[in-house]
């Protein structure tokens, strides 16, 4: 049988390349062939039996998975982006907190306004919350008289006449008296405008007001009230409820002398819009003020009380 061929047909092996001739099974005689552990033909190539070691990404991890290098630089790379993520929304948020404290802790009305002005304003306040403190602690006492028993139907008809006061003189049908300042306007360059004498009532009643009225020269006063309305008339004059009044004007007013004077005297108020015009306002308290122009009671047509 030849060496050349690869098979006998009979299940008998025939000659393997790269080893020399001889019986199967026995070693190859040149001193130079490798052992026969060495080589196997059954080993594919790039596996170790060649002498190469394998690839790092196709070794198996220490849980028996393999590639566990390459996963772990997937990873890192995903590990990277969501902390640069992160990073950026935190940095964003912290920048939208300084802008809203910024702009809502700048007030720069307050930061103009002088030290002595906001003292005036909060003694202002404080007044107020201690006369509304009073009007409350009032009603209670009224509240617990009127279910008293025996005294309830005495207390009940002095707090009805009471109130009964009350509203006559906020409606300007009883007269009034009591503390409380003279406000005289006088022109300079410019007469006194109705909407001046309008915005020193208001501020008048924003600080507890509690009766009103204006008067000029020897002309008879008029009495203020929530429907009272002013017009500016010729020569300078005003027309108050339909009275023409001349200058200079004086409106007494019944309340807290101090708290009313300091609303007439804060920076931007009537007295320095008056000033502005040219004109001057003087302010003088008075421990006793009376109002007494009176107004005719105004006759409800459409309106009725809820029962």
């Amino acid at each position: 049988m030849s060496e050349e061929q690869g098979g006998t047909g009979t299940g008998w092996p025939g000659a393997v390349p790269g080893r020399a001739g001889g019986p199967a099974g026995e070693p190859d005689p040149r001193p130079e062939a490798p052992d026969a552990d060495e080589i196997s033909p059954l080993a594919p190539e790039g596996e170790p039996g060649d002498g190469q070691r394998p690839s790092p990404e196709a070794e198996p991890g220490a849980d028996g998975s393999a590639g566990s290098a390459g996963g772990l630089a997937a990873a890192g790379r995903r590990f990277t982006s969501a902390g640069v993520m992160i990073a950026l929304l935190l940095g964003l948020l912290g920048f939208t907190l300084v802008v809203q404290l910024r702009t809502t802790s700048t007030d720069p009305t307050t930061a103009a306004t002088r030290q002595e002005d906001l003292v005036r304003i909060f003694s202002d306040l404080d007044s107020r919350e201690k006369r509304l403190r009073q009007d409350i602690e009032s009603l209670e006492e009224s509240q617990r008289q009127l279910r008293s028993g025996e005294q309830g139907r005495q207390a009940a008809l002095e707090e009805a006449t009471r109130r009964a006061d009350e509203l006559g003189i906020l409606a300007g049908t009883l007269p009034a008296r009591g503390p409380g300042l003279a406000v005289r306007f006088e022109a300079g360059t410019k007469p006194i405008s109705a909407y001046r004498i309008l915005d020193a009532v208001q501020e008048l009643r924003g600080a507890g007001a509690e009766a009103m009225q204006i008067s000029t020269g020897d002309q008879a006063p008029v009495r203020i009230i929530a429907s009272t309305y002013f017009l500016d008339g010729e020569d300078g004059s005003l027309v108050v409820d339909g009275r023409r009044l001349t200058g200079p004007f004086t409106i007494t007013v019944i309340g807290d002398p101090a708290t009313m004077a300091t609303a007439l005297k804060i920076p931007g108020g009537v007295a320095a819009s008056v000033a502005g015009d040219g004109g001057t306002v003087i302010v003088e308290e008075r421990d006793v003020a009376e109002v007494s122009a009176l107004h005719a009671p105004v006759k409800l047509e459409h309106a009725r009380p809820v029962s």
